[in-house]
C-alpha cells in the first residue's frame, strides 16, 4: 500500500517546466490592468519549485505591445528570440503566479544574455540585492 497516495499521479500533475522557458498560457479571465488572453509567458520561478508537484508557477507575461522607452519594467526581445514570431517585451512589473493548468505548451528558451537582464530587472523592481 502506498503511504503517499497523493503522489500516485505525480507524472500527470507535474509538467517539465524550467526557469526561463517561454510557454503559451491562457491568462483569461483578465481583471483590471492584468495581462489577459492566450499569450507567451516567461517562467521565472526557481527550478527548485519546478521539480516539485507544485500547483502554480511564477511567470512574467510577454506582450507584442513593445515600449522601447521602458528599460526597467520591460525586457525587449527581438523577433525569432526563443521562437517568438514578433518583437516582444517581457513585462517585468506584471510578474504573477498562475495555476499550472493555464500553461499550454513550451515554445522556446530565453538566451543566457537575456536571462541576466531579466534577473537584474526583477531585482531592481523588487528592491532586492
Amino acid at each position: 500500500m502506498n503511504q503517499f497516495p497523493y503522489l500516485k499521479n505525480l507524472k500527470i500533475l507535474s509538467m517539465a517546466i524550467k526557469q526561463f522557458e517561454i510557454w503559451i498560457a491562457d491568462l483569461n479571465p483578465q481583471i483590471g490592468t492584468e495581462a489577459g488572453k492566450t499569450r507567451p509567458v516567461l517562467i521565472v520561478q526557481t527550478n527548485l519549485l519546478n521539480k516539485l508537484p507544485h500547483p502554480s508557477t511564477i511567470v512574467c507575461p510577454i506582450t507584442t505591445n513593445v515600449k522601447k522607452e521602458t528599460e526597467i519594467l520591460r525586457v525587449h526581445l527581438k523577433k525569432g528570440t526563443a521562437n517568438l514570431q514578433k518583437d516582444c517585451d517581457v513585462v517585468i512589473d506584471q510578474i504573477r503566479a498562475i495555476d499550472n493548468k493555464r500553461l499550454i505548451n513550451k515554445i522556446g528558451e530565453l538566451p543566457k544574455t537575456m536571462i541576466d537582464i531579466v534577473k537584474d530587472n526583477i531585482k531592481i523592481m523588487m528592491d532586492i540585492a
